[in-house]
Protein backbone atom coordinates (compact mmCIF):
# COMPACT_ATOMS: atom_id res chain seq x y z
CA UNK A 1 0.00 0.00 0.00
CA UNK A 2 1.19 3.26 -0.93
CA UNK A 3 1.79 5.80 1.61
CA UNK A 4 1.91 9.71 1.41
CA UNK A 5 2.90 12.71 2.86
CA UNK A 6 1.27 14.45 5.17
CA UNK A 7 0.32 17.26 2.62
CA UNK A 8 -0.35 15.05 0.22
CA UNK A 9 -4.40 15.09 0.28
CA UNK A 10 -4.32 19.02 -0.01
CA UNK A 11 -1.58 19.13 -2.37
CA UNK A 12 -4.06 16.92 -4.39
CA UNK A 13 -6.94 19.33 -3.79
CA UNK A 14 -5.10 22.36 -4.60
CA UNK A 15 -4.65 20.97 -7.79
CA UNK A 16 -7.87 20.23 -8.89
CA UNK A 17 -8.83 23.48 -7.63
CA UNK A 18 -5.82 25.28 -10.29
CA UNK A 19 -6.83 22.96 -13.28
CA UNK A 20 -10.50 23.46 -12.56
CA UNK A 21 -10.18 27.18 -12.59
CA UNK A 22 -8.23 27.20 -15.79
CA UNK A 23 -10.61 24.34 -17.23
CA UNK A 24 -13.86 26.60 -16.39
CA UNK A 25 -12.32 29.43 -18.15
CA UNK A 26 -11.65 27.92 -21.30
CA UNK A 27 -14.94 25.87 -21.55
CA UNK A 28 -17.30 27.36 -19.48
CA UNK A 29 -18.30 25.86 -15.87
CA UNK A 30 -21.58 23.81 -17.68
CA UNK A 31 -18.85 22.46 -20.30
CA UNK A 32 -16.41 21.22 -17.80
CA UNK A 33 -17.28 17.97 -16.57
CA UNK A 34 -15.97 15.69 -13.26
CA UNK A 35 -14.19 13.24 -15.87
CA UNK A 36 -12.32 16.17 -17.80
CA UNK A 37 -11.71 18.14 -14.41
CA UNK A 38 -9.92 14.79 -12.74
CA UNK A 39 -8.02 14.14 -15.85
CA UNK A 40 -6.58 17.13 -16.05
CA UNK A 41 -5.40 16.92 -12.62
CA UNK A 42 -3.50 13.76 -13.52
CA UNK A 43 -6.13 11.60 -11.30
CA UNK A 44 -9.30 9.54 -11.58
CA UNK A 45 -12.95 10.00 -11.61
CA UNK A 46 -12.93 8.03 -7.60
CA UNK A 47 -10.75 10.94 -6.33
CA UNK A 48 -13.11 13.52 -6.87
CA UNK A 49 -15.11 12.56 -4.03
CA UNK A 50 -12.45 12.30 -1.50
CA UNK A 51 -12.23 16.11 -1.79
CA UNK A 52 -14.89 17.73 -2.89
CA UNK A 53 -19.07 16.73 -2.21
CA UNK A 54 -20.36 17.80 -5.43
CA UNK A 55 -19.16 19.35 -8.68
CA UNK A 56 -20.67 22.61 -7.38
CA UNK A 57 -18.83 22.42 -4.25
CA UNK A 58 -15.36 22.56 -6.61
CA UNK A 59 -17.31 25.55 -8.64
CA UNK A 60 -17.52 27.60 -5.35
CA UNK A 61 -14.20 27.05 -4.54
CA UNK A 62 -12.57 27.44 -7.81
CA UNK A 63 -14.06 30.59 -8.27
CA UNK A 64 -13.47 31.79 -4.91
CA UNK A 65 -9.50 30.90 -5.45
CA UNK A 66 -9.56 32.62 -8.81
CA UNK A 67 -11.08 35.95 -7.50
CA UNK A 68 -8.31 35.71 -4.53
CA UNK A 69 -5.59 34.98 -6.74
CA UNK A 70 -6.64 37.79 -9.29
CA UNK A 71 -6.81 40.22 -5.92
CA UNK A 72 -3.24 39.61 -4.81
CA UNK A 73 -1.52 39.08 -8.17
CA UNK A 74 -3.21 41.47 -10.43
CA UNK A 75 -4.61 44.62 -8.04
CA UNK A 76 -2.41 44.49 -5.09
CA UNK A 77 1.38 44.79 -7.16
CA UNK A 78 -0.03 47.86 -8.74
CA UNK A 79 2.01 50.90 -8.21
CA UNK A 80 -0.78 53.22 -5.58
CA UNK A 81 -3.03 55.66 -7.09
CA UNK A 82 -4.28 56.99 -10.54
CA UNK A 83 -0.47 55.08 -12.03
CA UNK A 84 -1.45 52.01 -10.29
CA UNK A 85 -5.35 52.05 -11.95
CA UNK A 86 -3.86 52.98 -15.27
CA UNK A 87 -1.77 49.60 -14.99
CA UNK A 88 -4.89 47.61 -14.21
CA UNK A 89 -6.75 48.72 -17.11
CA UNK A 90 -4.21 48.49 -19.75
CA UNK A 91 -3.24 45.03 -18.24
CA UNK A 92 -6.96 43.65 -18.34
CA UNK A 93 -7.75 45.13 -21.47
CA UNK A 94 -4.74 43.89 -23.81
CA UNK A 95 -4.88 41.27 -26.34
CA UNK A 96 -2.77 39.31 -24.18
CA UNK A 97 -5.25 39.18 -21.57
CA UNK A 98 -8.21 38.61 -24.39
CA UNK A 99 -6.64 35.59 -25.97
CA UNK A 100 -5.64 34.15 -22.56
CA UNK A 101 -8.86 33.36 -21.09
CA UNK A 102 -7.75 30.31 -18.94
CA UNK A 103 -4.71 32.93 -17.20
CA UNK A 104 -7.11 35.60 -17.07
CA UNK A 105 -9.83 37.15 -15.14
CA UNK A 106 -12.91 35.04 -14.25
CA UNK A 107 -15.06 37.56 -14.33
CA UNK A 108 -14.91 38.42 -18.09
CA UNK A 109 -15.13 34.55 -18.71
CA UNK A 110 -17.91 33.07 -16.35
CA UNK A 111 -19.74 35.89 -15.31
CA UNK A 112 -22.86 34.85 -16.84
CA UNK A 113 -22.80 31.60 -16.11
CA UNK A 114 -22.38 32.41 -12.29
CA UNK A 115 -25.71 34.26 -12.54
CA UNK A 116 -27.05 31.13 -13.08
CA UNK A 117 -25.21 29.33 -10.30
CA UNK A 118 -26.68 28.16 -6.38
CA UNK A 119 -26.51 30.71 -3.81
CA UNK A 120 -23.41 29.55 -2.35
CA UNK A 121 -21.64 30.12 -5.37
CA UNK A 122 -23.28 33.46 -5.99
CA UNK A 123 -22.24 34.33 -2.30
CA UNK A 124 -18.17 32.70 -2.48
CA UNK A 125 -18.22 35.25 -6.07
CA UNK A 126 -19.47 38.37 -4.03
CA UNK A 127 -17.17 37.64 -1.38
CA UNK A 128 -14.27 37.33 -3.61
CA UNK A 129 -15.41 40.53 -6.06
CA UNK A 130 -15.56 42.57 -2.48
CA UNK A 131 -12.27 41.95 -1.70
CA UNK A 132 -10.98 42.55 -5.52
CA UNK A 133 -12.36 45.28 -5.95
CA UNK A 134 -11.21 47.16 -2.11
CA UNK A 135 -7.52 47.30 -3.78
CA UNK A 136 -9.27 49.55 -6.86
CA UNK A 137 -11.46 51.39 -4.57
CA UNK A 138 -8.23 52.46 -2.45
CA UNK A 139 -6.68 54.08 -5.36
CA UNK A 140 -9.15 55.72 -6.70
CA UNK A 141 -10.25 57.10 -3.25
CA UNK A 142 -7.63 56.61 -0.35
CA UNK A 143 -8.86 58.59 1.86
CA UNK A 144 -12.22 56.81 2.00
CA UNK A 145 -12.10 53.36 0.14
CA UNK A 146 -15.46 52.57 1.08
CA UNK A 147 -17.11 55.64 -1.24
CA UNK A 148 -15.66 54.46 -3.92
CA UNK A 149 -16.93 50.62 -3.99
CA UNK A 150 -19.81 51.09 -6.28
CA UNK A 151 -17.51 53.07 -8.67
CA UNK A 152 -14.74 49.89 -8.40
CA UNK A 153 -17.39 47.85 -9.67
CA UNK A 154 -18.62 49.71 -12.07
CA UNK A 155 -15.63 49.74 -13.37
CA UNK A 156 -14.55 46.12 -13.37
CA UNK A 157 -17.89 45.28 -15.02
CA UNK A 158 -17.17 48.19 -17.81
CA UNK A 159 -13.41 46.05 -18.17
CA UNK A 160 -15.07 42.47 -18.24
CA UNK A 161 -17.25 43.16 -21.09
CA UNK A 162 -15.08 44.90 -23.52
CA UNK A 163 -13.12 41.98 -22.70
CA UNK A 164 -16.09 39.47 -23.37
CA UNK A 165 -16.91 41.25 -26.51
CA UNK A 166 -13.66 41.19 -27.99
CA UNK A 167 -13.30 37.88 -27.90
CA UNK A 168 -16.85 37.31 -29.50
CA UNK A 169 -15.89 38.98 -32.56
CA UNK A 170 -14.18 37.58 -35.62
CA UNK A 171 -12.69 40.38 -37.33
CA UNK A 172 -9.56 40.99 -35.04
CA UNK A 173 -8.87 44.90 -36.13
CA UNK A 174 -11.89 45.86 -34.95
CA UNK A 175 -11.38 43.59 -31.89
CA UNK A 176 -8.14 45.41 -31.23
CA UNK A 177 -9.74 48.75 -31.50
CA UNK A 178 -12.58 48.00 -29.14
CA UNK A 179 -10.00 47.26 -26.48
CA UNK A 180 -8.29 50.91 -26.97
CA UNK A 181 -11.91 52.58 -27.47
CA UNK A 182 -12.48 50.96 -23.36
CA UNK A 183 -9.29 51.74 -22.32
CA UNK A 184 -10.20 55.18 -22.98
CA UNK A 185 -13.53 54.65 -21.76
CA UNK A 186 -12.42 53.10 -18.62
CA UNK A 187 -9.73 56.09 -17.65
CA UNK A 188 -12.74 58.52 -18.44
CA UNK A 189 -14.72 56.44 -15.79
CA UNK A 190 -11.76 56.53 -13.78
CA UNK A 191 -11.47 60.78 -13.95
CA UNK A 192 -14.82 61.08 -13.66
CA UNK A 193 -15.57 63.91 -10.94
CA UNK A 194 -12.20 64.39 -10.93
CA UNK A 195 -12.08 68.13 -12.55
CA UNK A 196 -9.60 70.65 -12.48
CA UNK A 197 -10.34 73.32 -10.16
CA UNK A 198 -10.62 76.67 -12.04
CA UNK A 199 -7.90 79.04 -11.88
CA UNK A 200 -8.10 82.12 -10.06
CA UNK A 201 -8.37 84.24 -13.16
CA UNK A 202 -10.96 82.24 -14.35
CA UNK A 203 -13.02 81.85 -11.04
CA UNK A 204 -12.83 85.86 -10.78
CA UNK A 205 -14.35 86.09 -14.17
Amino acid sequence: MVRYGKGHKSETRRRIIETAGRRFKEDGIDGSGVSTLMKDAGLTNGAFYAHFASKGDLVTTAIAEQLKVQAESVVAPAAPGRAGLEQIVRGYLSPQHRDSPGDGCPNAALLDEIGRCTDTTRQAYTDGVLVLIEGIAARMAPEAPASARVKALSLLGLMAGTLQLSRALTDSRLADELLDQGISNALALLDAGHKKAPTSAAARS
